[in-house]
């Protein structure tokens, strides 16, 4: 970056710094941003003088509530739950809820904000936001989880729409949390409409909804390779997580012909040296979705299978030609990059929302490694929900072949749009061109409408 636009960056972030100088995560999301928009801006006069950038870090509106809820002794607990409604130039706002400790303002600006330059690449008409709660249903059976999100969607209704604002999952929000949600909305409305996405089968859900992220990683990931004339076949990939997201990237990545040797969990990261195989799959979905276990335990039934206590899926004793960071934010730091560049890496693509630090992502830039960031990599989840929205409106159920296609094309329409705005020479800039491509939209629409 040049020093007229390095002076240009500064000047904003102190800015942004200013009103919102505790909230660390929000102002890392937005310094990526600015550092691709502010050229950008500087080179096309179409987009000067409406200060669309600082009206774009600015929510339209932040709900905070409190979430009264009796838990199984008859004690009184009491949480905090959160709804950012970021921008609606595009469409009603769209983005999950996360019901995890960690949770907390800063972290769900830069999820809400991140949704917004994802939704707009999905090419569907959905504006971003995202919500939750610091809510911790680990432990809790399902009739404290009940109680909760009953008392939780009892306020949140009240904002919520399915031409306002459609949330979705996310940690720590499920098929279950999203079943008790749904039927409070509409015992409290009196109305079967599609305001949360991420559905069950049977009463308005979408097929591929619990595959999509996972597998459009992965068909970005496949897109990625095909521009340097090669495929997912034969590489060896490190995945972290054991989620919903890493399940079903490791699920594609097997069909694509590619080897997985790790998936982790915040205990550690297990080692299959000759990779998890469907059998292994099987356990790790039964183990997470079903028991609710840790990583650990699948050392515990397979003697090929090595468990690293509190350590990273990037340390895996081998080389590792892909990395899939599907856990959580700033899980992969300059450190471990500099690790995955001495074992072979050949490509990075996010899973997550903002697994990878400044740091990691400037040791891959440096390095020419295609670097995917996850507002473009993993828009399959929301692009799926999206779907899901038009199902519901349609009052339609699309078939899982349908869908899939559907998912594949928008893929690979991302990656295009990312290409247009990030090719330099014979590389590709993902994070420029996805930055750009997702501003382009909101920023057009946002001129349309007028200074709202």
């Amino acid at each position: 970056m040049s020093e007229k636009y390095t002076a240009q960056l500064s000047e904003f972030m102190e800015n942004v710094k200013a009103k919102n100088g505790h909230e660390s995560e929000f102002l890392q999301a937005v310094e990526e941003v600015a550092e691709a928009i502010i050229p950008f801006i500087d080179e096309n006069p179409k987009y000067q003088g409406s200060k669309l950038l600082e009206r774009m870090v600015e929510p339209e509106r932040v709900i905070m509530f409190r979430v009264p809820w009796l838990d199984d002794q008859g004690n009184t607990q009491v949480n905090r739950g959160y709804r950012v409604e970021f921008n609606s130039a595009i469409g009603p706002y769209k983005g999950g809820l996360r019901f995890h400790p960690s949770v907390n303002l800063s972290i769900l600006k830069f999820l809400g904000f991140e949704q917004v330059f994802k939704n707009s690449l999905t090419t569907l008409p959905m504006g971003g936001g995202k919500g939750g709660s610091d809510f911790n249903p680990k432990g809790k059976s399902d009739n404290e989880v009940m109680k909760f999100c009953q008392s939780f969607m009892t306020e949140l209704q009240r904002h919520i729409g399915p031409d306002t604002d459609v949330p979705a999952g996310d940690i720590g929000v499920g098929g279950r949390e999203i079943g008790y949600m749904f039927g409070q909305y509409k015992r409290l409305r009196n109305e079967f409409t599609g305001v949360l996405t991420g559905k069950g089968i049977t009463w308005g859900g979408s097929l591929i909804r619990p595959e999509a992220t996972g597998y459009g990683t992965v068909y970005f990931a496949e897109e990625m390779f095909k521009t340097k004339n090669d495929s997912m076949r034969g590489k060896t990939v490190a995945v972290s997580g054991s989620g919903n997201v890493a399940q079903f990237a490791i699920e594609k990545i097997l069909q694509l012909g590619g080897k997985v040797v790790t998936a982790s969990d915040s205990s550690g990261y297990v080692y299959v040296p000759g990779g998890i195989h469907s059998d292994k799959l099987d356990f790790i979905k039964e183990l997470k979705n079903v028991k609710r276990g840790r990583i650990s335990e699948m050392a515990d039934k397979y003697d090929d299978v090595e468990f690293f206590a509190d350590e990273r899926a990037w340390n895996a004793p081998c080389d590792i030609h892909v990395a899939l960071p599907c856990a959580t934010q700033n899980e992969l730091n300059g450190e471990d990059a500099e690790k995955l560049l001495g074992k072979g890496l050949i490509l990075v693509a996010e899973g997550a929302n903002m697994p990878s630090t400044p740091e990691a992502i400037e040791v891959f830039h440096n390095a020419k490694i295609p670097f995917a960031p996850g507002k473009a990599s993993n828009a399959g989840g929301v692009a799926t929900s999206g779907l899901e929205m038009s199902q519901n409106s349609l009052r339609l159920s699309w078939t899982r072949e349908e869908v899939d296609e559907k998912l594949h094309n928008i893929m690979k329409s991302i990656h295009e749009a990312c290409e247009t705005y990030g090719r330099d020479g014979d590389h590709i800039d993902y994070v420029k061109g996805a930055n750009v491509a997702g501003f382009v939209k909101v920023a057009d629409a946002m001129l349309d409408q007028g200074l709202v």
